[in-house]
């Protein structure tokens, strides 16, 4: 059985865990290692975009990482029940133009008790900034 720890039910330690974990994942940008932590057909949605599964997860993050350059996210503590975490997070890239952006957001997540993440709804802002605004280098 595909498991991903730490499972649920989580405790403060833990979330904070999982977290960093899924941090850490979404800074790589590599595709295929962020969709190994959701479940085959996990459900998104990603600002105004549905998700469904991890072949389309892996598509959607390829074209997301080709438009977003120089990528850096940080995530946040926001809350947690037995199977569930809140986060905000905020994150800067970079255009292909050069433009820089900070897009700040609440994440809700959803698990299964294998640790895999089966809901994963995302509402995200973008602001323009100047690059020596920039927060994460």
């Amino acid at each position: 059985m595909e498991q991903k720890h730490p499972l649920p039910p989580f405790t403060f330690e833990t979330a904070l865990e999982k977290i960093q974990l899924a941090e850490d994942a979404w800074n790589s940008q590599d595709p295929e290692r962020v969709s190994k932590a959701y479940t085959i057909d996990s459900e998104w949605r990603n600002r105004d975009q549905f998700v469904n599964g991890r072949e389309e997860i892996v598509k959607f993050l390829s074209k997301k990482w080709e438009r977003e350059l120089n990528y850096k996210l940080k995530k946040e503590y926001w809350a947690h029940t037995e199977n569930r975490i809140a986060v905000r997070f905020e994150y800067e890239y970079q255009t292909k133009e050069g433009d820089w952006l900070r897009a700040y957001g609440n994440e809700n997540w959803e698990f299964d008790e294998n640790g895999l993440m089966r809901k994963r709804f995302a509402s995200i802002n973008d602001l323009s900034i100047k690059e020596e605004e920039r927060k994460f280098k």
